[in-house]
């Protein structure tokens, strides 16, 4: 009886041991330098990734096409034009000067969508399958226009004594 005693007694005195081993070991891993991510060099941690919604390329898109694309949610995308679906078409007073073409298209993804953007001189905003929301300011003023589905819009310029307009943001709004 005293055996088999002593062997419960070893048992449980080795469990404790063990137990209380593999407790400091993780409260020494919990505590080294290189897990803590505050008590690591500036230049060991990854940067975060944060979306900022800014416009892919846009440096090199005004270069080359003389439009300035900021910030959007993906969903507008500027697009070669064409007879394609979901296309939303811009028409510009073209100037060679600035590298400005007379016409722009969108492409539009989804079923509501953004773009911020800079495109002086509009006159005129068309659509095909989705209806957009756009705002265009002229002499320190933002107006907003609506143009429905497979709709046509004059803006700015393109009405009747209207001020040169700046497109600063389309909305796909359905």
């Amino acid at each position: 009886m005293i055996s088999r005693f002593r062997r419960r007694l070893l048992a449980g005195f080795i469990g404790t041991l063990a137990s209380l081993a593999g407790v400091s070991t993780l409260a020494f891993a919990a505590a080294s330098p290189s897990s803590d991510p505050a008590s690591r060099p500036a230049g060991d941690i990854p940067p975060l990734a944060i979306e900022d919604y800014t416009y892919p390329n846009a440096a090199q898109i005004l270069a080359d096409k003389g439009i300035l694309l900021k910030k959007g949610d993906g969903q507008i995308l500027l697009a070669e034009c064409g007879q394609t679906a979901n296309q939303i078409k811009v028409l510009t007073v073209k100037d060679d000067s600035a590298g400005r073409d007379g016409t722009y298209c969108f492409q539009a993804t989804a079923a509501t969508g953004y773009l911020t953007l800079e495109l002086p001189r509009v006159f005129a905003l068309e659509t095909t399958e989705h209806p957009i929301s756009a705002d265009l300011t002229a002499n320190g003023e933002t107006n907003t226009v609506q143009v429905p589905k497979d709709g046509f819009e004059p803006v700015g310029e393109g009405t009747v004594g209207g001020a040169a307009s700046v497109l600063v943001e389309i909305r796909v709004t359905g």
